[in-house]
């Protein structure tokens, strides 16, 4: 699993996904928010397969489910500690 601080992030990477629940987001450095359960129930609603995401939520817990569940269905998904 590819994982990058957030010190390394950058907008140019691609877009920054928070994966919290709406009531919990904070945004950080133009993220946007899609809830996990939402993010997997339908990944190609939100991603493009051609394009890199970055996730992050507070914990680890929920971008690091995400990062390995999107990288088998073939997006390309990188884990973002903060």
């Amino acid at each position: 699993m590819e994982t990058i601080n957030i010190k390394e992030y950058t907008p140019e990477l691609g877009p920054l996904i928070s994966l919290v629940d709406a009531v919990d987001f904070t945004p950080i450095k133009g993220s946007i928010n899609i809830p996990l359960s939402k993010l997997l129930d339908n990944p190609s609603k939100y991603m493009d397969k051609n394009k890199t995401y970055y996730f992050y939520c507070y914990n680890g817990t929920r971008s690091t489910r995400a990062v390995r569940i999107l990288s088998v269905y073939g997006y390309k998904a990188v884990k973002v500690i903060i």
